[in-house]
C-alpha cells in the first residue's frame, strides 16, 4: 500500500467511541493472522454510549477540534451517532493546514446471550507535510528545524466502511457463534521527497504514490464448552477470510504534486484464506494448556504497466501454537508460549522482475515470510493493588522487507532474530490514583552475516515508560506520562546512531457539576528537542554538487497545550 510520512492514520477512529482495546503479543493466538508476529490490538466500539457528548477543543498552533455524539433507542436496539471535525497547522513554517472529518452511525440489537450490530463510518482528510529534513541543512543554518524543502508534500485520504456483526450463544450455554462481514472502500494520495534534487537536479524528487482500495470480507468462529474426562475444555474454530481489490495502486514522478511520469502503476487482486482451530484445556487445578493451529493460503494477482512484472503467485503456510500456564501460587502464574506466525510481502514484489526505475532485472519476493516466537514468564498480583509482568522473548523472521518509495522496488532483507526483556506494572496506589511503569530492553540483530553489518537499522533497544493517573480526586482528574526510547543504530554497521527520545505527556482536569468538564493537555511538557523519526541515507540539496550521506529527521513538536470542553448529556 502507499505510504511514506512517518505516521500510520488512525484519524478514521474517534477516540470516545473506543470502549476498550484489547493487546496480545506474540505470534501465540491462533485467531490472529497477518502481521500479528509482534502483536496485535482488536478495538471494541460501544454498542451505546453511556452519556452523550458534546465537545470542543482549541490548543496552540491552529488546534481546534469539535465533537458531537450520543446515542438513542430505536426500535428494539440502540442508534450511535457521531461527528467530528478537526484541523491543526502544528508548528511547522509550512503550515500543515490539516483538515478532518468524521462520522459513525451504529445500530446494536440483543444482550450478551444474542445480538448484532451495523457500522457506518467515514472518513475524509487532508495536509500538507513536512518530511523529515537533512540534518546538514539545519547545521548550516540552510534550514530551520520546523522548515520544510519542499512545501508541496502532504496528501489527502478517505475510508468509508460497512460492517454487520452477530453473537448467537447456544440454548444450553455451552457454545458461541460469532459473525462479521465488512465492506471498506478507501483512496490515498501521497506526495513525498525524500532525496530533493538527487535523481533530478531539475525537477526534483517528489513522488506521488496514489491507491485506490476496496476490501470485502468475513470472520466467522465458533466456540465450544465441555468436559474432556474431568478437565473443563473449550475449542474454538474459525474461518477468515478478505479480498483486496487495488485500481491502480501507482508511483509517478511530480512536482508541486503535478505528475511528469508514471514509475510505475499496477492493478492488484489479493485474496487470502484463514482456517484456525484454538483448544484451552484446564488439566489440573494450576496448569492449562492452550494450543492452536492456523493455516493460511494467499492470492496474488498483478497486472503492471510494466508487462515483465504482471502475474500470478500462490502462498500458504501452517502455523502451529501452544500456550502452558501454571499456576496459581501467592496470586503467582508462570507461562511458556511458543507460536509461528507470518506477515505477507507486497503483492507487487511478488512477481516484479523487472525494477521500475532502474529497469534492472530484480528477484520476486517470497510471498509468505515465516516467523516463530518464544516466550518466558510470569504474571503476579501478591503485592495488594499490583498487577506486574516479567518475561523474556525472542522473535525470529524469515525477512525483513523494506519498500523503496522513490524507485518502486520491495526489497526483502536478511532473516532476523529479536530478544528481550519486558516488565511491566500497574499500581492502584488508593482508590484515585493510579501508577504504570513499564521497561522493555531488545537485541535485534541480522543472522545472515554480510560485511556491511549485522544491526537492524530503527531498532529499539529501549524503552521506558511511567506515569500515574488521577481518576477523581475533589472533582480532579488528570495525569501524566514519560516515556524514553533509547538511541537506535541507523545504519547496519552500527557507525551512525540516533539520539535517545524522551518525551512527556500531561493532564489536569476539573468535573464542574455532573455535567460538565473542562481539561487542559501539554505535550512535550518540558520542551524536549528531539526527533520522532531518524534515517541514515544519501540526499542532494539544490547548489549541492553531488549526493551527500547524511541523517534526516522529522522533529518531535515542541511544546503544545489544547484546552478541551465537555458536556455530557
Amino acid at each position: 500500500h502507499a505510504h511514506g510520512q512517518g505516521y500510520s492514520d488512525l484519524n478514521f477512529l474517534i477516540p470516545e467511541l473506543v470502549q476498550r482495546i484489547d493487546y496480545r503479543k506474540g505470534p501465540y493466538f491462533a485467531e490472529e493472522g497477518d502481521f500479528a508476529s509482534a502483536g496485535s490490538a482488536r478495538l471494541k466500539l460501544y454498542d451505546k454510549l453511556p452519556q452523550g457528548i458534546a465537545s470542543a477543543t482549541l490548543g496552540s498552533n491552529g488546534y481546534a477540534r469539535t465533537l458531537l455524539a450520543n446515542s438513542t433507542d430505536l426500535g428494539s436496539g440502540s442508534l450511535l451517532y457521531a461527528l467530528e471535525a478537526g484541523h491543526n497547522n502544528g508548528p511547522w513554517l509550512s503550515p500543515e493546514n490539516f483538515r478532518k472529518f468524521s462520522g459513525v452511525l451504529r445500530y446494536s440489537s440483543g444482550s450478551l446471550d444474542s445480538g448484532y450490530t451495523i457500522t457506518a463510518m467515514a472518513y475524509q482528510a487532508r495536509w500538507n507535510s513536512s518530511d523529515q529534513i537533512p540534518q546538514r541543512a539545519v547545521a548550516a543554518g540552510r534550514l530551520d528545524r520546523f522548515g520544510a524543502l519542499d512545501p508541496s508534500d502532504g496528501g489527502d485520504t478517505a475510508r468509508y466502511s460497512l460492517s454487520y456483526g452477530m453473537h448467537q450463544r447456544n440454548f444450553d450455554g455451552a457454545g458461541l457463534l460469532e459473525f462479521n462481514a465488512y465492506a471498506v472502500r478507501s483512496r490515498l494520495e501521497l506526495f513525498s521527497n525524500f532525496t530533493f534534487f538527487q535523481d533530478d537536479p531539475v525537477n526534483g524528487d517528489q513522488f506521488q504514490q496514489t491507491e485506490r482500495r476496496g476490501v470485502l470480507g468475513v470472520n466467522l468462529a465458533q466456540t465450544w464448552s465441555g468436559k474432556l474426562g474431568v478437565s473443563d475444555t473449550a475449542t474454538k474454530i474459525g474461518l477468515q477470510t478478505r479480498y483486496d481489490r487495488l485500481d491502480p495502486v501507482g508511483l509517478y514522478s511530480t512536482v508541486n504534486r503535478q505528475r511528469l511520469s508514471t514509475t510505475r502503476e499496477d492493478r492488484v487482486r489479493q485474496t487470502s484464506a484463514g482456517i484456525y482451530a484454538e483448544n484451552t484445556t484446564q488439566w489440573l487445578e494450576k496448569m492449562r494448556t492452550i494450543a492452536g493451529l492456523r493455516y493460511d493460503r494467499y492470492h496474488f494477482d498483478v497486472a503492471s504497466n510494466i508487462a515483465q512484472n504482471s502475474g500470478k503467485k500462490n502462498d500458504s503456510l501452517v502455523s502451529p501454537k501452544l500456550s502452558f500456564v501454571v499456576g496459581p501460587w501467592a496470586q503467582t502464574e508462570y507461562f511458556v508460549n511458543y507460536g509461528e506466525g507470518f506477515h505477507s510481502n507486497d503483492a507487487r514484489g511478488t512477481t516484479a522482475t523487472i525494477g521500475p526505475k532502474s529497469g534492472l532485472p530484480i528477484d520476486p519476493v517470497v510471498p509468505l515470510v515465516k516467523t516463530r516466537g518464544t516466550e518466558l514468564g510470569v504474571r503476579t498480583e501478591i503485592i495488594p493493588g499490583l498487577q506486574s509482568s516479567l518475561s523474556v522473548w525472542q522473535l525470529k523472521l524469515g525477512s525483513e522487507l523494506v519498500f523503496i518509495g522513490d524507485a518502486g522496488d520491495t526489497e526483502a532483507s536478511r532473516a532476523s532474530k529479536r530478544r528481550g526483556i519486558e516488565w511491566n506494572n500497574h499500581y492502584k496506589l488508593i482508590d484515585w490514583l493510579l501508577v504504570d511503569a513499564d521497561l522493555a530492553v531488545s537485541r535485534a540483530r541480522f543472522t545472515q552475516f554480510d560485511p556491511v553489518g549485522q544491526r537492524i537499522p530503527g531498532s529499539i533497544d529501549k524503552v521506558v515508560s511511567v506515569g500515574f493517573t488521577v481518576t477523581d480526586y475533589k472533582g480532579w482528574f488528570g495525569g501524566m506520562q514519560l516515556r524514553y526510547f533509547g538511541p537506535r543504530p541507523l545504519i547496519e554497521d552500527n557507525s551512525v546512531r540516533s539520539q535517545s527520545t524522551v518525551l512527556t505527556n500531561a493532564r489536569i482536569g476539573y468535573q464542574i457539576g455532573k455535567n460538565a468538564r473542562v481539561t487542559l493537555d501539554v505535550f512535550n511538557l518540558f520542551n524536549r528537542k528531539a526527533s520522532d523519526i531518524d534515517y541514515f541515507y544519501s540526499s542532494q540539496l539544490a547548489g549541492e554538487a553531488a549526493p551527500v550521506d547524511d541523517i534526516h529527521f522529522h522533529p518531535v513538536e515542541p511544546r503544545s497545550a489544547r484546552l478541551s470542553v465537555t458536556y455530557n448529556f
